[in-house]
């Protein structure tokens, strides 16, 4: 086997996912093209080199649904023989991507390959790829009767269950954003971040989503995203603290990273920033849904004979807050190691390509304490998660 490294890890500025937002004007395949290039003229690599393209897209519609990996590589005019693959994995889908790039590499299948990650969720809605239909079927209803919930249901049940407060919640959110905040005004973005030209010729830079000066005294204000009659008949103990406020934010970015086999690194002269200590993967329950990152960690932990204690970074996607601070008290886990850039509430969550760029940070942020292990987990739709140990070089 040889022993898969990542090369390099960028991503695109945040753009509010909707009308008018940043990112807004540019269509998915030009924003991911945009950033793949950006990638390879970093690292200076050929193109032609490149095995394969494994991308990360969750709403396989409309502007996205033509295998966007492979309409963004020959947007940016590389080379007609680089095939593509998308892969689907709710929020996880680009993280699942880096998870089957590595796993190519260890089984000799690739030397090069480019992972990647986009969604334009101001162009192509959350959603739209269910065409109105029923994407669970009678099977599935039946099975957890009275049916699969929202996942800002699923969000409250989390924080019922480990009993975090409205006011834990929000103090959680107005963090997120002064970390991302204090990254991205010292400079801490800057590596990772690479700019997307726009169509009237100017380029976004810099992430639009972090909202600086937010306190939890404003976020309180904020009324419950998900509260209804129907849902706390059902579920009691809800009590409704789930706001927009300390939600992740509906966002347009695109992220890529460039692995590659130890051989190729050697003989391209290519200097690894990290290698990969583990990978899991690991469902739980569809209705609280949220919870699989806990045994997901734990597995991982399990099978690369570590402890929490061993890990010096953490991130725990934030898709709610009651995300991470669930997995943090599950864990016992050091807060001031967990999501130390801000995370998706303040940076966004644009989907598929949300699992690449998390790695990306955490990768910013191993180099910036010196060097390390990091541990990254994505919850995911439908009660699943992936995780992955990072360690750099």
């Amino acid at each position: 086997m040889d022993e898969p490294f990542v090369i390099d890890a960028v991503r695109s500025p945040m753009g509010r996912g909707k009308p008018g937002g940043a990112l807004s004007g540019v269509h998915a395949v030009d924003l991911l093209a945009a950033t793949v290039a950006a990638l390879l003229e970093r690292t200076g690599v050929d193109p032609g080199r490149i095995d394969d393209v494994v991308t990360g897209c969750v709403s396989q519609a409309g502007e996205q649904s033509g295998n966007v990996g492979r309409m963004a590589w020959l947007a940016a005019g590389f080379p007609e023989h680089v095939p593509s693959v998308t892969v689907e994995r709710k929020c996880g889908s680009s993280q699942q991507a880096v998870h089957f790039a590595a796993q190519g590499i260890l089984a000799g299948a690739y030397d090069l390959v480019v992972v990647a990650g986009v969604e334009s969720m101001s162009r192509v809605p959350m959603g739209s790829a269910r065409l109105g239909a029923d994407p669970y079927g009678p099977s599935v209803t039946a099975r957890y009767a009275p049916g699969l919930v929202a996942q800002g249901v699923s969000a409250e049940l989390v924080a019922a269950r480990w009993k975090l407060s409205r006011e834990q919640l929000d103090d959680y959110a107005a963090r997120s954003h002064a970390r991302a905040a204090a990254a991205a005004d010292s400079g801490g973005f800057d590596r990772e971040i690479v700019p997307i030209p726009l169509p009237d010729g100017g380029a976004v830079t810099a992430d639009e989503s972090i909202r600086r000066g937010t306190t939890p005294a404003k976020l309180a204000t904020l009324a419950p995203a998900f509260a209804d009659d129907a849902t706390a008949a059902r579920f009691p103990e809800i009590r409704w603290s789930i706001t927009a406020g300390n939600s992740s934010q509906i966002t347009d970015g695109a992220s890529a990273m460039l692995l590659a086999s130890g051989r190729a690194a050697a003989e391209l002269g290519l200097t690894p920033r990290a290698r990969f200590r583990g990978f899991a993967v690991c469902g739980d329950d569809p209705v609280e849904m949220l919870t699989a990152p806990i045994p997901a960690t734990r597995r991982l932990l399990d099978r690369a004979g570590l402890t929490i204690a061993d890990v010096d970074l953490y991130e725990v996607n934030e898709a709610f807050a009651s995300v991470p601070l669930a997995w943090q008290a599950a864990f016992d886990a050091d807060p001031d190691r967990l999501n130390v850039r801000g995370g998706a509430i303040a940076l966004g969550h644009p989907l598929g390509a949300s699992g690449a760029r998390v790695a990306t940070t955490l990768l910013g942020a191993l180099e910036a304490r010196g060097g390390g292990l990091g541990l990254q987990t994505m919850c995911e739709a439908g009660g699943m998660a992936n995780a992955m140990l990072l360690e750099t070089v």
